[in-house]
């Protein structure tokens, strides 16, 4: 099982950089950061930019993976996405991975004004703006018009044409959902029964991701795909809590997972206070006793 750590975009850089370097240190495959203009519990406080941050995270670190944790359409248009992408994996040596979700209703389209759309609509234009990001950062060249994007003339010379595009890690908990990945992804993301926060034990959600695993097994196989191609990604603290409450806790949750057929567990930097409120040296312990020493 691979292992990553989310670093919410809440800190100047001269203290954001620490935790960068200090994720790469202890071991940790891959780091990710939150993708919005404004954040639910962070609307009076201060909130960087994911692509800067990450940008600069890529210049004091070497191997560790860097993600967003999910860059939506709810503010984003593909092809100005893929060009940042198609840089910022540049500075880090495809090192990038790009998680994608398809937006929830929030600040992101309320600061910028956007009418509400359906979840069927949201799905349909989560779709559209997958295949073009993956047109643009494979090809390079695009020239369309819909209901939800026009990209005119675009010739791109993505990093991408010199071996397979950055990969994408897409967040999905329903059938549409998953045979986008299926068809998209290489990485699926949950964090459990989708808009639950009630941070319940694991446990009590294994029922729902092993009918999830289900679900991502139908649907590659109806895209003829090997199942096994697609990692499959857990993000803690949304529905299952206090996994990080103790090294022993993330240590069991680690197992628990991969035999449910997991292959990356990935957490939350503990903060002093809600949310993610928890002790940063169970981590600490954690990676020490798991990650370091590791090929």
């Amino acid at each position: 099982m691979k292992h990553g750590v989310v670093l919410l975009p809440e800190h100047e850089w001269k203290v954001a950089v620490e935790r960068w370097r200090a994720a790469e240190e202890l071991g940790y495959d891959h780091a990710w950061t939150y993708d919005h203009l404004m954040w639910r519990w962070f609307a009076d406080r201060p909130w960087y930019g994911s692509v800067p941050t990450l940008t600069a995270a890529a210049m004091v670190t070497d191997t560790i993976g860097l993600g967003t944790l999910v860059a939506t359409p709810n503010f984003r248009h593909p092809a100005v996405f893929a060009k940042d992408l198609a840089t910022l994996d540049d500075i880090a040596g495809g090192r990038v991975i790009c998680g994608l979700g398809s937006g929830a209703p929030g600040f992101d389209t309320s600061l910028l004004g956007q009418p509400e759309i359906s979840p069927r609509e949201r799905a349909e234009r989560f779709e559209e703006f997958v295949g073009l990001l993956d047109t643009l950062l494979t090809g390079g060249d695009l020239d369309r018009a819909s209901r939800w994007y026009t990209v005119r003339g675009a010739t791109f010379h993505p990093r991408a044409g010199q071996g397979p595009r950055l990969p994408f890690a897409v967040a999905a908990a329903g059938p549409r959902g998953m045979a986008l990945t299926a068809r998209s992804g290489q990485y699926w993301i949950t964090s459990g029964p989708p808009n639950d926060f009630r941070s319940r034990p694991l446990r009590e959600i294994v029922p729902v991701l092993r009918k999830q695993m289900s679900g991502l097994d139908s649907a590659c196989e109806r895209e003829g795909r090997d199942p096994a191609d697609v990692r499959r990604l857990f993000v803690t603290d949304a529905s299952a809590g206090g996994i990080t409450a103790s090294r022993t806790a993330y240590e069991d949750a680690a197992s628990e997972l991969e035999a449910l057929g997991f292959t990356d567990l990935v957490v939350h930097w503990p903060r002093p206070d809600h949310p993610y409120q928890g002790d940063e040296r169970v981590i600490l312990d954690f990676a020490q006793s798991n990650l370091s020493g590791r090929p």
